[in-house]
């Protein structure tokens, strides 16, 4: 019985061991998971860190353009001539369109004349009564009336969907002729002719009345018509440039990209050939530039123009006032007196890396080249640089000597190429590699 006792006891001991060495390595086990995933943690946080100090992300090497520009607000001076007559108070009829280019000479437009809506119905009338006894007239047409109707059903035709106004008149004045020929033709063919003879020599007296009362009004000089006319023609004139400081455009008191007003009473002529845009800035591009500097603008249509630097005024606030003569696009600008534009101070093409992507080294610029996790660092020059990018190019051996490298240093140099991948934000570490 003590046997059994004892076997029993033995049993429970053990069992009691075992349970402890279990609860033992639970333990452990759980302390070494613990310490396994810390430890997991405390990489991802260190890589977290250093990516956040020092990103790897990489730029593809590309040939592209990188520029200086800069948004201003300009000033159009043109070489312009106002034409009005004496009869500006009756109103006009315009002989050529907006933006239309005449020589010398030309009519552009003319005023009505005294009386002129009255007379136009008479005329009126008369066409009516011409119409209706050639609509009751029997017996057959001659070959020439039947040309002139189908003359006149061709100009019909032709004029709609014309939007020229010059295109309309000219039409209207070669019906009214036909319809004039073809009531004459008939007059000498029918009974009726004498009334019809009457009437026309009627409409021609009226005609008449019409063009000697007419004042027509004729180009000056050659160039570019327009009914724009807002009352700086003669102060914004291309006489005196050095007129045209800061103070001055900023009391004209101008909208940008408001388009002026069409005149009812006068027009003018603008010189096609060049025109001028003053702005103001005080940027280090517009303070280094210099008359007769070659640069580039960008216009409200899109288009980019070469334009030249032909006046600077140097202002009391250190900025300057400078007048840029073009030669293209002229027409585009003939609606507007003050317009947003881009002045592309330079531009160049080669290599485009970002600035981000340029460490400096002892003075001199370097990139690192990433390649499969495998570092090169990389000398380059600058040959551009906004507050983006920058051009680059690898230097030349002769440009290496003059820097003062050894011969076996340029021999074991790495060049920049197109389609490298560089890093962005460089380490130290990794210019060391």
């Amino acid at each position: 019985m003590k046997r059994k006792e004892n076997k029993d006891i033995n049993n429970e001991f053990n069992e009691i061991q075992n349970n402890d060495k279990k609860r033992t390595i639970n333990k452990v086990k759980i302390i070494l998971c613990s310490i396994f995933l810390l430890a997991i943690l405390s990489y991802v946080l260190y890589v977290v860190i250093a990516l956040v100090k020092n990103p790897t992300d990489t730029f593809m090497v590309t040939n592209g353009e990188v520029s200086q520009e800069e948004n201003v607000n300009g000033y159009i001076v043109r070489n312009e001539t106002v034409v009005r007559g004496e009869n500006y108070k009756n109103g006009m009829v315009k002989i050529k369109n907006e933006g239309e280019r005449v020589a010398k000479g030309d009519s552009i437009f003319r005023y009505y004349s005294s009386g002129e809506e009255n007379i136009k119905e008479e005329i009126a009338k008369i066409d009516e009564e011409i119409q209706s006894i050639m609509e009751n007239q029997n017996g057959a047409f001659s070959s020439d009336i039947k040309l002139l109707e189908s003359q006149i059903e061709n100009e019909l035709n032709l004029v709609y969907g014309i939007n020229s106004v010059q295109e309309i008149q000219e039409y209207k004045k070669n019906i009214d002729s036909n319809i004039t020929k073809k009531a004459v033709i008939s007059g000498e063919q029918s009974p009726a002719g004498s009334a019809l003879r009457n009437l026309i020599e009627q409409r021609t007296s009226y005609e008449n009345q019409l063009e000697n009362g007419s004042e027509y009004i004729t180009a000056t000089t050659s160039g570019i018509v327009s009914y724009r006319v807002d009352g700086l023609e003669n102060v914004l004139t291309t006489e005196n440039f050095g007129n045209f400081n800061k103070e001055f455009l900023e009391n004209l008191n101008l909208k940008v990209g408001q388009t002026i007003a069409s005149s009812e009473e006068m027009g003018k002529i603008i010189d096609n050939f060049s025109c001028y845009i003053i702005f103001n800035s005080d940027t280090q591009e517009a303070k280094s530039a210099e008359i007769d500097d070659s640069i580039q603008i960008r216009l409200p249509n899109s288009d980019v123009v070469k334009a030249t630097i032909s006046n600077i005024i140097e202002e009391s606030d250190g900025s300057r006032t400078i007048a840029l003569k073009i030669e293209k696009d002229v027409q585009e600008l003939i609606s507007y007196r003050k317009i947003s534009l881009d002045i592309i101070w330079w531009s160049a093409e080669g290599y485009r890396i970002p600035n981000s992507a340029i460490k400096q080294v002892d003075g001199l610029d370097y990139v690192v080249r990433n390649r499969n996790g495998y570092y090169d660092k990389m000398l380059v020059k600058i040959l551009r640089q906004n507050s983006e990018y920058c051009i680059v190019r690898e230097y030349t051996t002769e440009e290496l000597q003059e820097l003062g490298f050894t011969n076996t240093e340029i021999y074991n140099m790495k060049n920049i190429n197109l389609y490298d991948e560089i890093v962005i934000n460089p380490t130290d570490e990794q210019l060391l590699q």
